[in-house]
């Protein structure tokens, strides 16, 4: 891209950034009402593809998650893309209350409107033909968009993603491309958190740029897309038994075959239009990257221990939506969920090859042993350069003595910050309510000059926290929730930042949740009448 696009689409990128903040006297705009009757389908289908029906897990993993670093390298077998599929993206359960029935799926979502979408581009795997696939979560199954004419490439299987922004835009209006962000990070992680239940790694094709991954996935094909909202393409996963090389990538580029399926209609009545989300989306695509040079970990390997099964986990993960305000956080599980945070070439930080810009800023509440206030875990030693240079002087940047040695917790501020997290969170309880909140701040001016695609890195590096958060803190006994809605700059004021080298992209929460017993949990896929079939309808 030549110096003037680059710059062009940076102030595109960033002018967006401004005008999706909330503010303490305003809301960025969205929809002035919701009728919940006409949400958008949550399930994208492509009418006239061939459907494979996946296999369910009969039986919970072996593997518990506390040993999924060392997990043992299964075969490429369709029993175990599905496993993949099931753990990262699928059904967890079904609630009912009164009328009104929802999925939840094992990867987190802004509002639960799940924008992101999933693909498998599958080659030489038993029981699975050649081809691109569209995954459908609520009936755990593949659809064919593509098969090829002839050829067998090398054996492969690679995950596509992409975003649906008006799910989002729906309820959340301009701010929905922050979201669309933050849920890819989520999707990111939970794959990475499935894959290692097999024993796989993932590798992030930063090769494939935008108008390649368009192809590969077919999202660039207008005619099948006539009366369905777009996708925009996101990034593209390659599943290795090993640590390996890259592999060449074939596809419908490469190989010629037949496309078949129309994408379903979404919402056939939308209320409103929010042209800035596809100029941001336009200006921020991804060129082809380069994986930063990263240096060896600068941290001991963790210690995890827990005989609970991955599996189990994974699927009980949930957003909570109330915590109790007298619960106290033993302070080893505190020190245990923050060192799961630092960047590490072991799961789940082995898929992320970019230098980590994201540094929490905790509002600690109730931590054992642990006085109130603020506190910041700079993730980099650069990084703690640009906080200690962009934060307010007065702050004491005083060391943890109980933390362990090698955490660079530093404590900023001692004192009551309950109500100010709850009104920097828009005035939600559970960010003072929980045991501590945490706000997400990236290095931001530095790495968009050198291109606005960092715009969506650094929001899927704040996505890819969050979802580490809400295993981790599962695997504790503990509970996490997400919050995209908090007020940008007052963030920002009361941390004394004065200009744009940093921003706050994602806050977070983590305490013992208070459980709504009239909510109702169902299986996932009881619906489903043949549970551990293979097969293939027309």
């Amino acid at each position: 891209m030549a110096a003037s696009n680059n710059s062009e689409a940076v102030r595109v990128v960033m002018a967006y950034h401004e005008r999706s903040k909330h503010h303490l006297n305003r809301y960025a705009a969205g929809p002035e009402a919701l009728d919940w009757d006409a949400q958008p389908n949550p399930f994208r289908e492509f009418t006239g593809s061939p459907q494979h029906i996946l296999p369910l897990l009969t039986d919970e993993t072996a593997v518990t998650f506390a040993g999924l670093p060392a997990a043992t390298p299964q075969p490429l077998t369709l029993p175990a893309v599905a496993q993949l599929l099931e753990l990262s993206l699928g059904l967890a359960a079904w609630k009912e209350y009164g009328p009104d029935r929802w999925a939840l799926r094992c990867n987190p979502s802004s509002g639960n409107l799940h924008p992101t979408e999933a693909y498998v581009l599958a080659f030489g795997v038993q029981s699975l033909r050649n081809g691109l696939y569209h995954y459908v979560s609520r009936d755990h199954l593949l659809e064919q968009r593509w098969c090829p004419d002839a050829g067998q490439p090398s054996a492969g299987v690679y995950i596509g993603l992409s975003s649906i922004a008006w799910r989002e835009a729906w309820k959340y209006g301009e701010r929905a491309q922050r979201y669309c962000q933050l849920d890819i990070g989520h999707a990111l992680g939970a794959l990475r958190y499935a894959a290692g239940t097999l024993g796989w790694q993932l590798r992030l094709r930063g090769d494939v740029d935008d108008a390649r991954l368009r192809s590969l996935l077919g999202l660039d094909r207008a005619g099948d897309f006539v009366h369905a909202e777009n996708e925009d393409a996101e990034l593209l996963l390659e599943i290795l038994l090993a640590d390996t090389m890259p592999s060449a990538i074939p596809g419908p580029a490469a190989l010629p075959g037949q496309w078949r399926g129309q994408a379903n209609c979404l919402d056939p009545h939308p209320l409103y239009q929010w042209p800035v989300i596809a100029e941001t989306t336009s200006a921020s695509r991804m060129p082809v990257l380069t994986p930063d040079p990263l240096p060896p970990d600068p941290w001991p390997t963790r210690k995890i221990s827990g005989h609970t099964a991955a599996s189990t986990l994974i699927r009980r993960r949930r957003s909570a939506q109330r915590f109790d305000p007298k619960a106290v956080m033993a302070a080893d599980d505190f020190f245990t969920l923050l060192d799961a945070l630092l960047p590490r070439s072991a799961l789940p930080w082995d898929v992320w090859p970019f230098t980590s810009r994201i540094h929490p800023i905790f509002f600690v509440h109730r931590v054992e042993g642990l006085n109130s206030g603020l506190y910041a875990l700079p993730r980099t030693g650069e990084g703690e350069q640009v906080l200690r240079m962009a934060l307010n002087p007065d702050f004491s940047w005083e060391a943890v003595a109980t933390a362990p040695n090698h955490l660079p917790l530093r404590r900023l501020y001692s004192g009551d910050v309950r109500s100010i997290a709850r009104t920097l969170s828009c005035h939600q309880a559970i960010a003072a309510d929980s045991c501590f909140a945490v706000a997400f701040l990236a290095e931001y001016a530095a790495p968009l000059k050198s291109g606005a695609w960092h715009y969506r890195l650094l929001h899927q590096e704040a996505g890819l926290l969050g979802q580490i958060l809400y295993l981790e803190a599962e695997s504790l006994g503990l509970n996490g929730t997400g919050i995209g809605c908090f007020f940008d700059d007052a963030v920002h004021d009361l941390l004394g930042i004065k200009d744009n080298s940093l921003q706050s992209l994602y806050h977070f929460t983590v305490g013992h949740a208070l459980t709504d017993t009239r909510i109702s949990t169902l299986p996932p896929y009881a619906h489903r009448t043949l549970n551990t079939h293979t097969g293939e309808n027309s």
